[in-house]
């Protein structure tokens, strides 16, 4: 463990980079092997929009980073946040507990916020409007909810206590779990389902992005499936009953139109249809 506090305590941009471009390439080759869904679009235009969302996202998180500095260094120096009210653990113990916490306040609530609070949903709407979901969707975010997305991050870090070494790591770690549970890869039903128990798999993020309610606001989990299962989230759909996108934004020149998504947000407000039974 002590080697990998000292790596992500240090981690070059250079890495973290890396560690985002080949997920992207590694998930891309596998979707070609083994795809859940026989897409047919235009892959290179498709993974090109979601590729600008994604170097706006990188943008909005180095211009901010200072921040998320700033709120490390005060949790470690003020020992502030639920890791430094806890009695001494074992360090591994520490790690897991912590990734949690950074997972429930950075992504699970975040996520599900979002879905709850109208301004907040004409942000994160952008998401779900993509009818393919691959591994470039993972970072198909406007840049406004990039902000949001960051500020509770922010307020994760803060509440949890938790040192500049396990944000790199928990960052790292979401980038690689969310470029796999969105990836058109398909396990066997099997495998999914014994993962679903401990971390989001490819089947149960993909019925988050089922076009209909009640099936959108389910499944808010990045990394760890604990939190949707705990909050009564959690849900199931047969991967052959699901249709991407959202109802509201079906029309391809809507979701395939950069220009449209950057100003969806700015858009009247579109009433969704009634929820299915679940």
């Amino acid at each position: 463990m002590d080697s990998i506090i000292a790596y992500f305590s240090t981690i070059p941009s250079s890495h973290r980079a890396a560690i985002l471009a080949g997920g992207i390439a590694f998930f891309w080759l596998l979707e070609s092997v083994r795809p859940m869904v026989s897409f047919d679009y235009r892959k290179w235009h498709h993974a090109g929009i979601n590729i600008f969302f994604t170097l706006t996202t990188i943008v909005v998180n180095f211009v901010l980073a200072f921040v998320l500095l700033m709120a490390a260094d005060y949790a470690v120096a003020h020992r502030f946040g639920i890791l430094h009210w806890l009695p001494e653990m074992n360090v591994w113990l520490y790690a897991i507990l912590g990734l949690l916490l950074l997972d429930l306040i950075g992504a699970y609530l975040a996520h599900w916020v979002q879905h709850k609070v109208a301004p907040l949903w004409r942000f994160h709407l952008i998401h779900h409007t993509d009818t393919w979901i691959d591994t470039t969707s993972a970072n198909r975010h406007h840049p406004g909810e990039s902000v949001i997305r960051f500020v509770f991050t922010t307020l994760g870090v803060l509440v949890v206590g938790a040192p500049m070494w396990m944000v790199f790591l928990y960052q790292s770690l979401s980038v690689v779990f969310s470029q796999f549970n969105h990836a058109n890869i398909a396990l066997p039903p099997a495998v999914d389902r014994l993962l679903s128990w401990v971390i989001v798999s490819p089947d149960m993020h993909k019925i988050h992005h089922h076009y209909k309610l009640p099936y959108t606001d389910s499944n808010y989990g990045n990394i760890f499936s604990i939190w949707d299962r705990l909050f009564g989230t959690f849900k199931v759909l047969r991967k052959q009953d699901i249709v991407y996108g959202v109802d509201t934004h079906m029309a391809p020149q809507e979701h395939n139109s950069l220009r449209n998504l950057l100003g969806i947000p700015f858009q009247k407000k579109r009433k969704a249809t009634p929820p299915e039974s679940s």
